[in-house]
């Protein structure tokens, strides 16, 4: 059993997103998120570096790209 609720790793992570959550990381939705995780401005980036920090932002931000270029490898 995890001690969190955050992901700490990238397999936490994308099992949180695709298998807990029933989301697809897809090409479309992950540039979508990293573009939205990049901008100071967006609301939900604020409030995830308010409640988990900018390293935990910075995290994120590698696994979507780690997703995304997993997502290109596919045929």
């Amino acid at each position: 059993m995890r001690d969190s609720i955050v992901p700490d790793s990238y397999e936490a992570w994308r099992h949180c997103v695709q298998v807990d959550c029933g989301l697809r990381l897809d090409g479309d939705y992950v540039q979508r998120r990293i573009a939205a995780l990049e901008d100071p401005r967006d609301f939900h980036t604020q409030q995830l570096v308010q409640r988990w920090g900018d390293p935990h932002r910075q995290r994120v931000v590698g696994w979507f790209r780690r997703a995304l270029a997993e997502s290109a490898a596919r045929p």
